[in-house]
């Protein structure tokens, strides 16, 4: 019995890992996201697809630690400094909008017909936003680091601190307010801040000195073991004190977030996390009852619509009347609109307090887990219907009439570098760049670059590409550069025209499409990074210089036969790792050889 009790849970792990492994990269590869991908695995082998798994609610409990230590990595991005830097975020925007969203979605509930406490509650829950759904979202758009996915992280922490105080209230909804329940709920509270208290005392004093010891033992292992340590002991501490896991190890995030050894405990959870924050989402599309949303279909789509348009709406207003722009309040209110899994904690104190019965329960959860299957949609119908916003050209000057020697389309990095030689020898430049934003801020450091696309013949020749001597393409996009390369070319054939290349297939297209002459961005650099390696290698300095000139000479041949034969005509010439040592030791020899000798006929010239 034992054997075949093992031989199940073995059968369930593989479900669940092949559930995961083909669906999630069907849905990214038809532009569905990884979520959605997830849930609908977890529909098919969940109670109502194949019937893998009867509890669904069993892996949620588990894999709610993926949401634990995503939290986690994103406290080891925010240090105390920044963090506190977000206060206004988090508890201004945050408090605003859990405020106010509560109050609109109770409306939503008593306009159903349904009391006012349990009206509030079913609200209040809806309010909680999915961490698991928008942290994954802002990470696949990559928006986390950018201020509006910082304003939305700001929410979220604020929402993970407000359901401590919503249990609390839900309890005496549904209890009453005698003297005890009120000492009681005191005692949580105090319990709750000790335990914030020592979990920041012992991150302070405690954890840096705790990981110089393991690292200085040399045991990867036991570093891991320690991470896994802090992230789930802290999750625990905090729950036991009535806070949310996720909460502390934000927190035990946060603390380590200046410690020497953040990143490579963002190295040993990242795994982890990643797998258990899908488990997470299997779990989700397991736990979606068909049989309820048959039995209720209507009351369930209704709640549905009424409580996401509703959040919707007062994400966008708050968002908007304090200041935020039109796209970034939409988005918001497209990424927030559903709810959460705090909902199902908060429904299950519902029903230990009688607010709710079994029934209302699950007609709640499934309106719940129907919303945060909706959002990867939502977002996918945003992303490709909602017009991307033009950048503004206000107070930008457009090319109008320019003359310059050298004609410079691009003018970033690259572009800003081939500048400085052409200006010391007293060329006139003329300079356009299609990033409005770097157009306003070149100014602050003396050049006048205009706005402007370089692959429109009107705006080169407004920009004097007809009469430049000669035109450099330094944009960073290797599909921009080739089309401006074209036009240029087509346009303007008897003007010298230098292109930058991303790598050497981009360059073999440029030599192509007709430029005089390209050059890999990197290619420079790292010849130079190779003979300083050299050096530093104990190499002569003569020696390192002829056979960077060598590795010259074979490229340039390489690359002839490229242009003729394609990326691969020239693999020959290629020195590869994985050849026989004795040919690479050949190589070498005659190498060190010649150079050798080069150097020798020097020194005979210099003594006569």
């Amino acid at each position: 019995m034992a054997a075949e009790a093992n031989a199940n849970d073995l059968t369930q792990v593989v479900v669940l890992l092949a559930a995961g492994v083909a669906a999630v990269p069907i849905f990214k590869k038809i532009g569905l996201g990884s979520v959605l991908g997830y849930l609908a695995a977890g529909l098919v082998v969940g109670p109502f697809g194949f019937g893998f798994f009867a509890d669904p609610q069993a892996i949620i409990h588990v894999a709610e630690l993926g949401v634990v230590m995503f939290l986690f990595i994103i406290g080891l991005e925010m240090q105390p400094s920044r963090l506190w830097g977000m206060r206004k975020d988090i508890f201004g925007l945050g408090a605003v909008q859990v405020v106010g969203a509560i109050a609109a979605l109770t409306c939503i509930g008593l306009s159903f017909g349904f009391p006012l406490i349990p009206s509030f509650v079913a609200g209040t829950g809806f309010v909680m936003t999915s961490t698991a759904i928008v942290m994954q979202m802002l990470q696949e758009r990559g928006t986390m680091s950018t201020l509006k996915g910082q304003r939305i992280i700001a929410i979220l922490l604020f929402e993970d601190l407000a359901i401590v105080p919503l249990l609390a209230i839900v309890a005496l909804l549904g209890t009453g307010a005698s003297a005890a329940d009120a000492s009681d709920r005191w005692l949580s509270v105090g319990i709750a801040i000790g335990a914030v208290v020592a979990l920041v005392l012992a991150g302070r004093y405690l954890l840096n000195p705790l990981f110089r010891v393991l690292a200085s033992s040399g045991a990867r292992e036991v570093m891991t073991a320690a991470a896994l340590l802090v992230v789930l002991g802290s999750a625990l501490a905090m729950q036991v004190s009535g806070l949310s896991m996720a909460m502390g190890a934000f927190l035990a995030g946060v603390l380590l977030s200046e410690s020497a050894f953040r990143h490579q405990l963002e190295a040993d959870i990242e795994p982890f996390r990643g797998i258990l924050l899908g488990l997470f989402f299997l779990g989700v599309g397991m736990a979606i009852d068909l049989s309820v949303i048959a039995a209720n279909w209507q009351l369930v789509a209704a709640s549905v619509v009424g409580y996401m348009v509703a959040k919707m709406l007062l994400i966008y207003v708050v968002a908007w009347l304090l200041g935020t722009c039109h796209a970034e309040s939409l988005e918001r209110a497209v990424l927030m609109a559903q709810g959460g899994e705090f909902a199902f904690v908060l429904y299950a104190a519902a029903v230990s307090a009688g607010i709710f019965d079994a029934q209302s329960n699950a007609i709640l959860t499934a309106t719940i887990i129907i919303s945060m299957i909706l959002t990867p949609l939502m977002v996918i119908a945003h992303d490709r219907l909602v017009p991307k916003k033009a950048p503004s050209t206000e107070g930008l000057t457009l090319p109008e009439n320019v003359e310059g020697t050298v004609l410079i389309i691009g003018f970033g990095r690259f572009g800003q570098i081939v500048s400085q030689p052409l200006l010391a020898r007293g060329y006139t430049l003329s300079l356009i760049d299609r990033d409005a934003e770097f157009v306003r801020d070149a100014s602050e450091f003396g050049f006048k670059v205009y706005y402007g696309d370089g692959a429109r013949i009107d705006i080169l020749h407004a920009a004097g590409a007809g009469t430049a001597k000669a035109i450099l393409i330094c944009v960073d996009d290797k599909e921009a550069a080739l089309k401006i390369a074209e036009v240029v070319k087509g346009e303007f054939p008897l003007v010298p025209l230098l292109a930058r290349a991303f790598d050497r297939g981009h360059a073999l297209d440029l030599v192509h499409a007709g430029v005089d002459f390209q050059i890999r961005e990197t290619f420079e650099s790292a010849v130079a990074f190779s003979r300083e390696t050299l050096k530093a290698l104990g190499e002569d300095g003569d020696v390192a210089e002829d056979v960077v000139e060598e590795f010259r000479d074979v490229d340039r041949e390489r690359f002839a036969l490229e242009t003729v034969g394609g990326i691969y005509a020239g693999r020959q010439l290629i020195r590869g790792n994985a050849q026989p040592a004795d040919i690479i030791a050949a190589r070498t020899g005659r190498a060190r050889a010649a150079a050798e000798e080069e150097r020798h006929r020097r020194e005979e010239e210099q003594e006569s």
